[in-house]
């Protein structure tokens, strides 16, 4: 039964009305109620509606069909606002409404799809007699007597009905949510007068109490089987105390429960807790084994014994061996390696350290030992395995889970045990996973993570990653409070924009930037081709790099921030290696004599014996296998650039393809993507024409605006500083376009190098040669500062460019920059938009 109440609400109404046909039961005035709309048309009505005033009528069908007209409706409806709309995934609508008054149906205007008629509206025929104040009393007190016996009817409609002064008013609540059929519903809405109205719902109510009394003598005779099956339940445990003091075999249940019972009893619960597992314990003893709540009992217990509840033992690790351990499993990355060395220093410290007390509750916790690191970076950069690194520098377990896509917040803090297969959350399930209390969490993506009607997973992430709030971590399923404060969380995102602010505000950020080339050369050399040698089953020994080929496929077929398509192109190397020797081995040993394969030196019992497990013995023995002959051991392999574009193909990035302003009206600007930074051409030109500015290459509201500005800016110079005719501007159009129209681009920070194509356009120059150029242009012609410059920089230094103009705001941030990262690149600090032409357009 939907939720009701009543609703007062007055207004003037019209005498036409667009009428929505209810298939269900009729609708009485004074209600608010929600209903749900599934046929097109009467969805339509709706929209429309809303759309308006807000007025639909509400009358019954006489007889259901699905393309009702208006002459397959009672004459009798009632008039409703619509309060508010939710749309539904299947089309359908969802409204909630507040009925205001009877009307009757004088004629149809249009028939059908929608359908709509003209009104008269019915006032009640008022009986102020005490008559009907007998009946209004007698109705107010049956219906008590009805609601204290009925769980359907919730304390709010028991308070309405109390507060309705409108006899009227008290008939149709109670007809509206008594049990009656449809057909004498429609009846009681026809009958303007108040007293036969009232009699009539009165009748109904007596047969309500009929039936609740029938109700109740049926609940009595099911209670009293229930006795007897108890009963017989208590006999059977009592055969089984008896078989155990006989010696005889204890039942699955009695030994699951012994289990449980010394594990708890290990654990030493206290409070809430042992109040709650001593419950539970108890109802999984008094439990059949063949029901359903006897799993959903054990598996809770299970849960709960699967859970480090024990103190940790002390962290001991050496900040010495963590450095080293950092260092050997990561090329670079110094700044990085340095925040966390500074963590584990903290941690170390405060090792030791007693709890302290509540001041609210008097419970024990203990001060949070540090912010959560979020390591954000480009993909393929090594965010995971910082974690992994970081988890064996502190001699720890590691788990890793993503929440990239996750759009349930039942992911992170479990569905309530009331659902059918209901399970703990993912931080649950990691502790039962990795049995420790103080284990290293590593959560990926983090901003990726959505929304849905299910909740938010970011909130729910909110109490895990406090740290001076997650020591009492309530699990939906478990239900108990639990100390997740000892927990190392990392967590990895590629970009910090989409991240929730408030879950932001919980981290301490750690940016790992993109390679360059020196550094992907040196990570190569290292890591990806040994480890790539022995995934390929190939030795060291065997395959041999010069540099030159391992930064060509950097730089030809792995032109990214990070190193992992790198990783899968000395993969396919491999292979095709593997696979050489094989063929070329298998055509040496063709034609020769296949050697017997030996079989194990060792005593074997005649063909047919058993062992005395009764296992058959084969008399031959396990064959062992052939082994490796001498030219798999001895191949030898020089990969040069020439065997690179051999197993690879033709390059992917031409060396030749480096992006470049070559002609007036192209810049060259820098940008900063999820995938690390990257080099945008802009392209301008004009033709004779309407006046206007086009933009193209699929840009966001924020770029076209910074267009604008950037169009502004070079007007007035072109005409104030260089003579361009005023009226040039009449005559041509001009469109600018950003080439990889596919690729979305969004930002501010290519306003210079929008307003330096618009002046190598006006004047006929080109672009200063391998400059390259970010910030953000204002209308009076100021350079602002930008983010992202490190990989920017990185994406000049892969573009080969010589100069980079920064906004001068921005010099605090070449601290930041490696200087390895910076060699060989000339930076350019300006505040005004004339230095920018000073240098790319002298």
């Amino acid at each position: 039964m939907a939720e009701q109440s009543l609703v007062p609400l007055e207004q003037s109404l019209p005498n036409k009305l667009p009428l929505v046909a209810l298939m269900g039961r009729p609708i009485f005035p004074g209600i608010f109620t929600p209903i749900m709309i599934g046929n097109p048309t009467d969805v339509k009505v709706v929209e429309d509606a809303v759309a308006g005033d807000g007025l639909i009528g509400m009358v019954m069908l006489v007889n259901e069909t699905d393309a009702p007209t208006i002459g397959d409706l009672h004459p009798v409806g009632t008039a409703a606002k619509i309060v508010k709309k939710i749309n539904l995934p299947d089309g359908g609508v969802n409204i909630f409404i507040s009925t205001l008054k009877r009307f009757r149906i004088k004629k149809g205007l249009h028939a059908a799809n929608p359908i709509v008629g003209a009104v008269e509206y019915l006032e009640d025929e008022e009986d102020n007699t005490s008559e009907v104040k007998a009946l209004t009393r007698a109705l107010i007190s049956e219906m008590k007597q009805i609601s204290e016996n009925n769980p359907l009817f919730s304390e709010e409609m028991r308070l309405n009905m109390i507060n309705i002064d409108h006899p009227g008013k008290i008939a149709d609540f109670i007809a509206s949510i008594l049990n009656i059929d449809k057909l004498e519903q429609q009846k009681i809405l026809e009958i303007l007068n108040v007293r036969k109205r009232m009699e009539q719902v009165l009748v109904f109510i007596k047969k309500e109490q009929e039936l609740l009394r029938i109700q109740k003598k049926i609940q009595k005779e099911i209670n009293e089987k229930i006795e007897k099956s108890q009963r017989e339940y208590f006999l059977r445990e009592e055969l089984k105390a008896i078989k155990g003091e006989l010696g005889m075999t204890t039942d699955a249940k009695s030994s699951e429960y012994q289990r449980f019972k010394e594990k708890f009893d290990f654990f030493k619960f206290e409070g809430e807790i042992k109040e709650t597992v001593e419950q539970e314990l108890e109802k999984f003893s008094l439990m059949e084994p063949n029901s359903a709540e006897f799993i959903v009992t054990r598996n809770y217990l299970d849960v709960i014994a699967g859970l480090p509840w024990g103190e940790p033992e002390p962290e001991q690790f050496d900040l010495k061996d963590a450095q080293a351990i950092l260092e050997a499993d990561h090329y670079g990355l110094k700044d990085v390696k340095s925040r966390i060395v500074e963590y584990l220093a903290v941690r170390k410290l405060r090792q030791g350290e007693q709890p302290r007390k509540a001041e609210d509750s008097g419970r024990e916790e203990r001060l949070p030992t540090g912010s959560i690191i979020c390591l954000i970076g480009p993909p393929g950069v090594g965010k995971t395995s910082v974690g992994r690194s970081i988890a064996r520098a502190l001699g720890k377990q590691f788990f890793r889970f993503s929440v990239g896509g996750m759009r349930d917040e039942a992911e992170i803090k479990g569905h309530r045990r009331t659902y059918i297969g209901a399970m703990p959350g993912k931080i649950i399930q990691g502790l039962r996973i990795v049995k420790a209390r103080d284990p290293v969490f590593m959560i990926d993506e983090i901003d990726k993570m959505g929304a849905s009607f299910q909740g938010d997973p970011a909130s729910a992430l909110l109490e895990v990653l406090d740290p001076e709030q997650n020591f009492s971590f309530r699990d939906h399923y478990l239900d108990l409070p639990f100390d997740i404060s000892r927990i190392f969380f990392i967590v990895t995102a590629n970009t910090q924009d989409t991240i929730p602010p408030p879950l932001l505000d919980r981290m301490e950020i750690i940016q790992i930037p993109g390679y360059i080339d020196t550094e992907k050369l040196e990570i190569a050399k290292r890591y990806l081709v040994p480890k790539s040698l022995e995934k390929n089953g190939l030795k060291r020994s065997q395959v041999r790099y010069s540099a030159e080929s391992l930064l060509h496929i950097a730089n030809g077929y792995a032109r990214e921030a990070g190193v992992r398509n790198f990783e899968k192109n000395l993969d396919k190397i491999h292979r095709k290696l593997a696979k050489q020797i094989i063929e070329e081995d298998e055509k040496l040993s063709a034609g020769k004599p296949v050697p017997a394969r030996k079989k194990r030196a060792e005593a074997v019992k005649p063909a047919g014996a058993e062992l005395p497990g009764g296992e058959a013995v084969n008399p031959a023995g396990p064959e062992v296998p052939r082994p490796l002959s001498p030219y798999i051991l001895s191949a030898k392999f020089s990969i040069d650039r020439k065997l690179v574009e051999k197993h690879l193909g033709k390059p992917i990035f031409p060396e030749g393809e480096i992006k470049r302003a070559d002609r007036p009206g192209m810049s060259v600007g820098l940008a900063w993507t999820n995938m690390g930074g990257d080099t945008l051409v802009i392209e301008a030109t004009s033709v004779p024409g309407k006046e206007g500015l086009t933009l193209t290459g699929k840009m966001g509201d924020t770029m076209k605006e910074s267009a604008a500005i950037a169009m502004t800016v070079a007007r007035k110079l072109a005409v104030e500083r260089y003579g361009l005719a005023a009226d040039w501007f009449e005559k041509n159009h001009v469109h600018l376009h950003i080439p990889e129209g596919a690729t979305p681009k969004d930002g501010p920070s290519a306003g210079i190098t929008m307003a330096t194509a618009f002046l190598s356009l006006l004047r006929g120059k080109t672009v200063a040669d391998r400059l390259v150029m970010t910030g953000e242009l204002s209308l009076t012609g100021q350079v602002l500062p930008i983010g992202g410059l490190k990989e920017k920089t990185i994406a000049a230094r892969r573009n080969r460019a010589r100069h980079i103009i920064i906004p001068r705001q921005n010099m605090r941030d070449l601290d930041e920059i490696p200087d390895h990262v910076k060699k060989g690149v000339e930076f350019h600090p300006v505040e005004r938009f004339d230095e920018v032409l000073a240098l790319a357009l002298p």
